[in-house]
């Protein structure tokens, strides 16, 4: 709401409002529907007659400030009007000479008022004393028994009252929402109107039309979003960040030159600098990723931190851990937290290598620079460095074996 009221502010010249509370916004019921000027009848003996009068639709929710800011310009009636090929069902406004003399519903147009193609949009400005004076002789003479706001075009072209209009350049600002159709429309051109102003500053979209924002984003330079990408609650994207197709994120912070692959759910969620995540990863709340951090396809992360440079490439679950920097984590390794009452930590220090296929049995420890062998059910605390392998009943340690390193090429 104060995002729309500065919005009418700056339109007009004006600054944004004062902090604090926002003016007064005071509720009125309209207990029996009657029509539209039954309905603005019941909110004016709670509006000063020297007070200006916008009324606007709870279901046209995307007309924009700066095309509402003409209208309170006048100082007798003003009308937003649309230019329709097609004004099937809408008001038809008529003239005399270019000016306007009324507004006839559909139901009560003649053949000749339904070729006219410029439509009511239902939003109109006036001085409260002025709908005061019209509102109590609209009468309910029509095909739906209604009383029409409309009608008080008529009665201020018999008062002489200037009548003025403006035409609304994009009718989707004014199109009502009356069922799943409409609603799913509306909310395509409210996410075509975001993704062009983000273009605008420089955000790369691949595809406008399959994009949505469903939140706030703030993003560095050369930031890029493949086609299908949600963005959910408050979104930080650092310079570089690219993600995939149909990711999902939810309250998610990237750091530069991290790269989120296809179809990857991060939510609640914050990664440093240069990482990689997915495809098909799966990143949950309270789970934070240092630099350089690879998480592959088909890992899930819970409730886990990841220190610089630790990889989980395939296929694990980690959830309620702590991973130093340099670990990795094999595929099919699972973190078993629960123990169907409570959940416990699982902690990896630095320079930890678990091999494919491992269960460590939270709470446990992993000491630094140790390997856990493939395949290994880890129940016991393992020290620092050598290898620890269990693949029987018990678990034992070799606390002289020497990790394989990798040959580099002479």
């Amino acid at each position: 709401v104060r995002e729309w009221f500065d919005g009418i502010e700056k339109s007009r010249g004006h600054g944004p409002l004062p902090q604090g509370p926002l003016p007064q916004v005071t509720w009125v019921l309209q207990a029996q529907q009657k029509g539209t000027a039954h309905a603005v009848a019941q909110a004016l003996p709670a509006i000063p007659d020297a007070a200006r009068v916008l009324v606007l639709y709870g279901d046209v929710p995307l007309v924009q400030a700066q095309t509402l800011a003409p209208l309170l310009e006048g100082d007798g009636l003003a009308l937003l009007t649309a230019e329709l090929p097609d004004p099937h069902g809408y008001g038809r406004i008529l003239r005399k000479n270019g000016k306007v003399t009324g507004i006839v519903e559909e139901k009560d147009a003649s053949a000749a008022q339904r070729k006219v193609r410029e439509v009511n949009t239902g939003i109109l400005f006036a001085q409260a004393k002025l709908l005061k004076r019209w509102l109590p002789k609209v009468g309910n003479k029509n095909a739906k028994g209604e009383y029409y706001l409309t009608d008080v075009v008529a009665l201020a072209v018999k008062d002489k009252a200037k009548v003025a209009t403006r035409t609304v350049a994009d009718f989707a600002e004014v199109q009502g929402v009356n069922d799943p159709a409409q609603l799913a429309a509306t909310e395509r051109a409210y996410q075509l109107r975001r993704a062009a102003q983000l273009m605008a500053e420089g955000l790369q979209i691949r595809d406008p039309a399959r994009f949505d924002l469903r939140g706030s984003l703030k993003f560095g330079r050369d930031v890029t979003l493949d086609v299908g990408v949600v963005l959910e609650g408050a979104i930080e994207l650092g310079d570089g960040v690219s993600v995939g197709p149909y990711a999902v994120l939810r309250d998610v912070t990237l750091g530069a030159g991290t790269r989120v692959e296809s179809h990857s759910v991060l939510d609640a969620m914050s990664a440093g600098k240069n990482c990689r995540i997915g495809p098909f990863a799966r990143i949950r709340p309270d789970s934070a990723l240092a630099d350089e951090v690879h998480v592959g396809n088909f890992v899930e992360i819970k409730k886990t931190t990841l220190g610089k440079g630790s990889k989980a490439n395939h296929l694990a679950y980690l959830g309620d851990g702590t991973i130093g920097a340099d670990v990795n984590v094999g595929a099919g390794t699972i973190f078993c937290n629960y123990d169907g009452a409570n959940k416990h930590q699982t902690v990896l220090e630095d320079d930890v290598f678990i091999g494919s296929d491992t269960q460590l049995v939270a709470p446990v420890r992993v000491g630094k620079g140790a390997t856990v062998a493939a395949g290994s059910t880890i129940t016991k605390d393992v020290p620092a460095g050598g290898l620890a392998i269990c693949r029987a009943r018990e678990q034992k340690h070799h606390p002289s074996w020497q990790r394989p390193r990798k040959q580099r090429p002479r």
